[in-house]
C-alpha cells in the first residue's frame, strides 16, 4: 500500500502529521511520534508576544542604571541569564532536526507586521524544514475594516516570505467574507500551503471565582466538516498544498479529507486524548479500509470527491443546505 503524499514540496511517507500542540515541546514525545508513524511533525507555536517580551526584557536589563555611573557596565548579566523563550525555541528546533529523520516544521504565531517576523530567518537557520505561520487575530477595533485586516495579514505573509527560503504554510481561521479570495491572495504572497483551520480557544467565566478563565476543549470529528468543505472547494484551483486540521480523530476522518483534496491530515486532540501511539491505530485502519475498497495509493483517492470532480458541484455550496434540511429545490 502506497501511502506517500507530498506536502509543501516535502515527500512524506503518509499523510498523518501531528499538528502544533504542547506535546511537541518535549523531544521524547517527538521521537515517539516518529516511532508511531508520524510522517512529519509540527512543533508548538512560538508566539509574537514571546519574542516581543524577550526584546523588551533584554533592553531593560542592558540599560538599567547606565545613566547613573560608568560602573553600571558591571550590571550586564552573563549570557546564560538570557535563556528566554525564543532562544530556547531555536535550540528545540535544532535538537529536533538532529534527532529525527522526518521533516520538522516550526510554527510562528502572530498577527501584526513588525520586526518579530525576522525571527523566521533564525528558525530557518536552526534547521527547520518548513515554517507554519499561524495567523491568530481577534479584531475588536470598530474603526478597522475587514479589508484593512486582510491587507495587514497579507503584509505579514509577505514579510515572512521575504525572510525565509524554506516552504511556508499559512494557518488561518475561516472568518473571512470570501475565503476563496483569501486563499488566492495567500498564494500570491508566495506561500506554499494552507492549513485549514485555526481553532480559537474561547474564554469561559468562573461563577465561583467571578473571573474570566481559559478553558481548552478537545475537538470532535464534527469539526472536520468545515475544512472538508473548503478543501473540496479549493482543490485544483491553485498550487497551494492543503493541510486539514481540527476534527481528525479516526481513519475515516483522514480518508474523507484526502478524498476531497487534502495533502496531509493533522492530528492534535486525538493524540492528547488517546496518546501519541494512536497514530499507529489510525494508519492501520486507513490501510485496512483502502485494501477493502481496492485502493492502492493515496494519490489514487486524493481529490476524487472534490468540488471539481464531483458530479454535483453544488453539493459543497448552498444547495446542499436545502438538501440537508429536507427541502427539495423544486419546492422552494
Amino acid at each position: 500500500m502506497n501511502l506517500t503524499t507530498n506536502y509543501l514540496g516535502l515527500t512524506l511517507r503518509t499523510p498523518l502529521v501531528p499538528s502544533a500542540s504542547p506535546l511537541s515541546q518535549d523531544l521524547d514525545n517527538l521521537k515517539l511520534m516518529e516511532d508511531s508513524g508520524a510522517a512529519a511533525v509540527v512543533l508548538h507555536s512560538l508566539f509574537e508576544e514571546q519574542i516581543r517580551h524577550e526584546r523588551y526584557e533584554l533592553h531593560w536589563v542592558l540599560n538599567q542604571g547606565t545613566e547613573s555611573f560608568p560602573e553600571a557596565l558591571s550590571y550586564f548579566p552573563e549570557a546564560p541569564e538570557f535563556q528566554l523563550g525564543p532562544e530556547e525555541y531555536l535550540r528545540h528546533v535544532a535538537r529536533a532536526k538532529t534527532s529525527l529523520a522526518i521533516p520538522v516544521i516550526a510554527s510562528l504565531n502572530g498577527a501584526t507586521p513588525g520586526g518579530w517576523t525576522s525571527f523566521a530567518r533564525q528558525i530557518e537557520q536552526a534547521g527547520a524544514d518548513a515554517l507554519e505561520l499561524n495567523l491568530y487575530q481577534v479584531p475588536t477595533d470598530a474603526q478597522v475594516s475587514g479589508a484593512d485586516l486582510e491587507a495587514q495579514l497579507m503584509e505579514v505573509i509577505a514579510a515572512v516570505r521575504a525572510e525565509v527560503s524554506i516552504p511556508l504554510a499559512v494557518k488561518l481561521s475561516p472568518f473571512f467574507s470570501n475565503f476563496a479570495n483569501i486563499a488566492q491572495r495567500v498564494s500570491d504572497q508566495g506561500a506554499n500551503g494552507l492549513v485549514l483551520f485555526n481553532r480559537f480557544y474561547q474564554p469561559d467565566i468562573s461563577l465561583e471565582l467571578l473571573e474570566v478563565e481559559p478553558r481548552v476543549f478537545y475537538s470532535t470529528p464534527m469539526a472536520l466538516r468545515l475544512p472538508l468543505r473548503w478543501i473540496a472547494i479549493l482543490f485544483g484551483r491553485h498550487e497551494l498544498s492543503l493541510a486539514a486540521t481540527s476534527g481528525v480523530h479516526r481513519a475515516a476522518d483522514a480518508l474523507k479529507l484526502l478524498m476531497v483534496g487534502a495533502d496531509v491530515t493533522m492530528l492534535c486532540s486525538a493524540l492528547m486524548r488517546h496518546g501519541i501511539a494512536h497514530l499507529r491505530t489510525v494508519e492501520r485502519e486507513m490501510v485496512a479500509w483502502m485494501e477493502e475498497h481496492e485502493y492502492t495509493s493515496i494519490a489514487q483517492m486524493k481529490g476524487s470527491l472534490s468540488q471539481s470532480r464531483c458530479a454535483d458541484p453544488s453539493a459543497f455550496e448552498r444547495a446542499q443546505y436545502l438538501r440537508a434540511v429536507g427541502v427539495r429545490v423544486g419546492e422552494v
